[in-house]
């Protein structure tokens, strides 16, 4: 109501919850895939409607690294962001026809209030497989989701996940 148009939609809801998979209870299960995964199909079903009408948009989930490496610890988490990629894959077919695109932003660990929350080790092992020394800034990730959000009449990206990342992932 306020502005009139629905133009850019950016799914960029997350948690963190460390667990072991063999002692992650169903409720710490849950929660992560409502946060995570059902908030972007909730967000993305509202929002469709208004950019199938205007036959345009552009629909940006923020992922994470760990949707394609996986991470220790939080297998909850890596395995919600990774369907968030083939969901983006999947409505980037289906609402391409609508001139809508659909893409992933996946960053390694971002100096964010989430990143806060997770543990010391975790960082600490993280830190071991930074390819560039620090991790990354929000202001590099979300130069991605700019890059992604631009001309909104014309952009041949879709479907795809862009990774600012400063981890070697190939020894993750």
């Amino acid at each position: 109501a306020t502005f009139g148009k629905i133009v850019i939609l950016v799914n960029n809801a997350g948690m963190v919850c460390e667990s072991p998979v063999q002692d992650m209870t169903s409720e710490m299960w849950n929660k992560m895939i409502n946060i995570d995964l059902s908030s972007a199909f909730l967000t993305t079903r509202s929002v469709a409607p208004h950019m199938i009408s205007r036959k345009s948009g552009r629909i940006i989930n923020i992922t994470y690294q760990t949707a394609q490496i996986g991470t220790l610890n939080m297998s909850h988490y890596a395995a919600a962001k990774a369907v968030v990629i083939g969901f983006a894959k999947s409505i980037a077919l289906e609402l391409g026809q609508y001139g809508i695109t659909a893409n992933c932003v996946a960053p390694s660990p971002t100096e964010a209030e989430l990143f806060d929350s997770v543990s010391g080790n975790f960082k600490n092992n993280k830190k071991a497989y930074l390819a560039l020394p620090h991790f990354a800034k929000v202001e590099e990730v979300a130069a991605s989701a700019v890059f992604l959000a631009a001309d909104p009449d014309g952009n041949a990206y879709t479907g795809q996940t862009l990774g600012p990342n400063s981890e070697n992932v190939m020894f993750s």
